[in-house]
């Protein structure tokens, strides 16, 4: 079996192609240039999700705005949850990053005088969201990638997707992976590894996140002995396409976009987010934190005020009163998405949009520097928990989140792979056996009485019960039972599919995989979090408890592969916990 292995060596791998593993391999090469880097990627790195990002990136440049107001926004908007040293050195770090990404040649949108323009965004109480139109992650992406051409000790694997780190006596030696336009199956070895893979949105059956959203980064570090970290914290981002779950950026509201329900009244405020901002940058409480805002949704859905359409409820954002030159000038891509999916012109006609998953705020438990516990593991962006967004996310700190965490990964991990040693002989038997296992048990697989699509789907349809924007004991206990099912059922689940090149049904059995682990720990976790928190809202536990719950969850994986659920302090630095007000 062990002939079918393709193997390979370098100092550093990356894996995952996106913005934080591009940050990471630039930090590398400019840190020790003498360090061979390698990048391997499900996708092409420009297909990466970072591309899809709208609206901006938050780090504070206005004259009015300090540092310290960022710092206690983001610990305000994530319910106290967040680590203030990493919110501290992110808010320190974050200009200095997207001046960085000017300098590469990032587009951002300017001033009349030619200065930097900011919008506002949710639960931020300044403008400080750099912008690029309201095509934002695409253009930073777009710079990273053509900046990490440059450098000739990155090389990179494209197409290329990862099965299972190599690690012994608690040290990663690297991974193995299936190579998916010729289905070789590969040994890369690394003195270092970053996981940079993004976040699982399609645990979920309604979702922004791309196909390619499986929590691969997660459960790899989950299976190697890296735990993760408030997985419970799911975010939903309040206007999604109802058909499609394509995000309508906050910008859309940063510019002055309305929230109306069925009635054409701004529900909004009925709700606890403060009052419209008397300032006509600030001018909506359409900017209010996005569980908020998805919680209120909820409620008008109860009180039989929203819109049915044939996806759900939905209620309507009203650009109308906009204007054709802004919307063209600065939400340029919402028109198009709004024309292209949905057949409407927001110029003239309302969007119809619900609350939809966005983003995990819980990942791969890391340090400040992105290193986890299993020495020479590190992770950085959505697949990481650092932890800066601890229960609720602010909008526009994920873009400069994956830049200053990714820079520190690279860092860090350069700083490793220059002093240590090669892989052990162990390895080697290691990644044969992955090459066993994956031969005889998923490409041999004859097909059984089980469909990966069905199981997929009733893994979602559980998800969604169980994990949604309420939740109660008794749902995530049945939904986690329900999950430990479809494992059992996912071992009858063969692959009919014996072509090696682009085998969607071998990388579907794979992705699959990995989505039950993370969504298993998603509840496992949840049900150990007797309160309600930013994004994990119990009804049957409707208050914050910071006595019992002002604590990290770490989920780790037992011997017998069932979750763990440990607590862990939440660093406190300068901030005490408080009431959390919004606009005030």
């Amino acid at each position: 079996m062990s002939d079918s292995l393709v193997r390979a060596a370098h100092d550093v791998l990356i894996v995952g192609g996106g913005g934080a593993g591009l940050r990471a391999a630039i930090a590398i090469a400019e840190t020790n240039p003498q360090l061979d880097v390698a990048v391997i990627s499900k996708v092409y790195p420009m297909r990466s999700h970072t591309v899809s990002a709208e609206g901006g990136a938050a780090g504070v440049i206005a004259a009015d705005d300090t540092l310290d107001e960022h710092i206690y926004d983001t610990i305000s908007g994530s319910d106290w949850l967040g680590d203030q040293d990493a919110i501290e050195a992110f808010a320190h770090e974050a200009p200095r990053e997207l001046l960085q990404l000017e300098h590469w040649g990032c587009p951002w949108s300017r001033q009349p005088d030619g200065h930097i323009a900011v919008r506002a965004f949710g639960g931020m109480k300044k403008m400080r969201t750099w912008f690029a139109a309201d095509k934002t992650g695409f253009h930073m992406l777009h710079t990273l990638f053509q900046t990490s051409l440059k450098y000739n000790e990155v090389t990179r694997y494209d197409e290329v997707f990862v099965t299972r780190l190599l690690v012994d006596d608690g040290r990663v030696h690297g991974a193995v992976a299936v190579g998916l336009m010729t289905g070789k199956i590969q040994a890369v070895t690394g003195k270092a590894v970053i996981l940079c893979t993004g976040g699982c949105g399609k645990v979920f059956p309604f979702t922004t996140n791309a196909n390619i959203n499986t929590g691969d980064g997660m459960s790899l570090a989950y299976r190697a002995g890296a735990p993760l970290k408030d997985m419970e914290f799911v975010q939903y981002h309040p206007t999604g396409l109802p058909f499609t779950g394509i995000l309508i950026t906050e910008a859309t509201r940063a510019e002055g976009g309305w929230l109306l329900n069925k009635d054409g009244y701004r529900y909004l405020q009925d709700y606890d987010l403060g009052k419209p901002s008397p300032t006509p940058e600030l001018r909506s409480m359409e900017l209010g934190p996005r569980d908020r805002l998805s919680q209120a949704f909820v409620h008008e859905v109860e009180k039989g005020r929203t819109s049915d359409s044939p996806w759900g409820p939905v209620v309507h954002l009203d650009l109308r009163h906009l204007g054709e030159q802004v919307i063209d000038t600065r939400l340029p891509f919402v028109r198009e998405l709004c024309l292209k999916y949905e057949r409407i012109d927001p110029v003239h006609e309302l969007i119809p949009v619900r609350p939809v998953v966005h983003y995990m705020m819980g990942g791969v438990h890391t340090d400040i520097d992105g290193a986890t516990p299993v020495a020479g593991l590190y992770a950085a962006g959505e697949t990481a928990c650092v932890s800066i967004n601890g229960a609720n996310r602010l909008g526009s700190n994920s873009l400069p989140e994956l830049l200053v965490f990714g820079a520190r990964a690279g860092r860090a991990a350069a700083e490793y792979a220059s002093a240590a040693r090669a892989a052990p002989a162990v390895i080697e038997a290691q990644a044969a056996d992955e090459v066993r296992r994956l031969e005889r048990d998923v490409m041999g697989r004859e097909p059984g009485t089980e469909r990966i699509s069905t199981i997929r789907d009733d893994m979602q349809a559980t998800m969604e019960e169980a994990a949604g924007i309420y939740r109660t004991g008794p749902a995530m206990a049945k939904g986690a039972d329900a999950l430990a099912e479809l494992q059992q059922r996912l071992l009858k689940a063969g692959v009919a599919d014996t072509s090696r090149s682009f085998n969607t049904e071998l990388t579907a059995a794979l992705e699959l995989a990995n989505m039950l682990d993370i969504g298993e720990c998603i509840l496992r976790s949840g049900l150990e979090r007797e309160e309600s928190r930013g994004a994990h809202q119990r009804l049957d536990f409707p208050d914050r408890d910071d006595r019992r719950f002002l604590i990290h969850h770490l989920v780790h994986r037992n011997p017998d592969e069932t979750p763990r659920v440990a607590p862990l302090p939440v660093t406190i630095t300068r901030w005490p916990p408080g009431e959390r007000i919004y606009g005030r």
